[in-house]
């Protein structure tokens, strides 16, 4: 119990720490979550809420992170045949 006192705040920096990594990761890696933001820039370019130029500044760095995204899903994958066999 009083090990539980001392170690709270690390813990729950921690937990934090994880949850912060969470969110990078599904924003940096997760495919749906990329074409999800794609999509819905397309629509704010569409209803002309952003200019052609931001747009495309935008497509680019999301396409990126897509194109990263899939090569990791790809490896994933691969590593995952390599060890079935």
């Amino acid at each position: 119990m009083i090990f539980k006192i001392f170690t709270w705040p690390l813990d729950t920096l921690i937990m934090v720490g994880e949850k912060v990594k969470e969110e990078v990761d599904k924003e940096l890696y997760d495919l749906e979550h990329i074409q999800q933001k794609l999509v819905h820039l397309q629509m704010m370019l569409e209803m002309e809420e952003i200019s052609e130029e931001a747009y495309d500044k935008q497509e680019e760095i999301l396409l990126q992170r897509y194109r990263v995204a899939k090569e990791l899903e790809q490896q994933q994958l691969r590593e995952a045949l390599e060890e079935d066999q």
